[in-house]
């Protein structure tokens, strides 16, 4: 047999042969690889036994298994499978998500990962493993989708759902260069997250990419500064908005300070704020002392401007926007997550 291309089409054709192992009855006659078939070259091709039949089956393996990738590979299978209705075909990749999964199940075809997950369904073999986590996470992915400036695009996709944007005004609204846009544009794409309409790009997938964001999101990556004040919670919040609207100084408030806003039915004890600037002179204006423990104030200085993007007025107070509080909840202690989940049924969802 000659040798694979790459070390993912091995492992590919390794996960393949493990899981057709599992069925007592089927014997692997053959298995090649990169095989070309009329203008198509394909990945593995191989042929099992079933009693007295044989059954061909051709597999796409790809590195990436990005809903997208797996689009194109299943209309490359399919392809094939129009000049040979019997043969079944099969999609590999390190990891396949349940959305990926979908896709494979809609066009009918089979599918193998390395981490585990698998369906194969023909002739009397029905092979099925789900829920197997993704142990190949595409770390350098991640970083850059959800880098500071990569937020900010996608803070101005998930505070305007509704709106199509070219990359250009996207770019100036995200305060970012054209480059970062397209960049994240095509992270999107990739996981369909994005589509493209005549007014230009709209996110069609806000759940899907807010729940991954929370995945990949870190509160600990601002800057805290804990006070304590005689002041009730409301005074001091009033305080903040007006000493800071004074003194030209950028804030906003955000964990619970702003969700009790967006939802009335939250309740809470400790102020607490994002603060562009001079949080040490903001602190001494509102006779904050700042303390180890039993705090009742908390000022921020943030990771990134973008935190602010689209902040509300409510009363004469900045408020985060929904997005960035439903954000900076779930990294919260003391019922954080129920006040995010009540702020993203409440007003965020609504707003998609």
């Amino acid at each position: 047999m000659k040798q694979f291309g790459s070390e993912i089409e091995g492992k590919a054709l390794d996960a393949l042969k493990a899981c057709l192992g599992r069925v007592p009855f089927l014997t692997i006659e053959s298995i090649e690889q990169e095989t070309r078939i009329g203008d198509l070259l394909l990945n593995v091709f191989a042929t099992v036994r079933i009693a007295q039949k044989l059954q061909r089956i051709v597999v796409e393996v790809k590195g990436n298994g990005q809903p997208r990738v797996v689009r194109s590979a299943a209309y490359q299978l399919l392809r094939y499978r129009e000049n040979d209705p019997d043969v079944y075909c099969v999609f590999a990749a390190p990891y396949i998500s349940p959305q990926a999964a979908e896709i494979c199940i809609k066009e009918g075809i089979g599918y193998i990962d390395l981490a585990g997950n698998c369906r194969l369904t023909f002739d009397q073999v029905y092979i099925e493993q789900e829920g197997k986590a993704n142990p190949f996470a595409q770390k350098r992915d991640l970083r850059s989708l959800y880098s500071p400036k990569a937020e900010r695009v996608l803070r101005v996709l998930l505070n305007n759902p509704k709106k199509a944007w070219r990359v250009q005004p996207l770019a100036a609204e995200a305060m970012v260069s054209i480059g970062q846009v397209s960049n994240v544009k095509s992270l999107l794409e990739n996981r369909e997250w994005l589509t493209n309409t005549e007014g230009g790009l709209q996110l069609c997938a806000p759940d899907q990419l807010l729940t991954e964001w929370a995945e990949n999101y870190s509160f600990k990556r601002n800057t805290p500064r804990n006070y304590y004040t005689l002041k009730s919670v409301a005074e001091i919040e009033a305080d903040l908005a007006a000493i800071c609207q004074q003194q030209g100084i950028p804030y906003v408030l955000t964990g619970f300070s702003a969700a009790a806003r967006y939802a009335p039915a939250v309740r809470y004890q400790r102020a607490m704020a994002y603060v562009g600037k001079e949080v040490d002179e903001v602190a001494r204006l509102l006779s904050l002392k700042e303390v180890p423990s039993g705090a009742n104030v908390t000022l921020l200085t943030p990771y990134d401007e973008g935190v602010m993007y689209g902040y509300l007025l409510t009363d004469g107070v900045q408020l985060a926007a929904p997005v960035q509080v439903y954000l900076d909840l779930l990294n919260m202690k003391g019922r954080g997550e129920e006040a995010a989940a009540m702020l993203l049924d409440e007003v965020i969802r609504k707003s998609w």
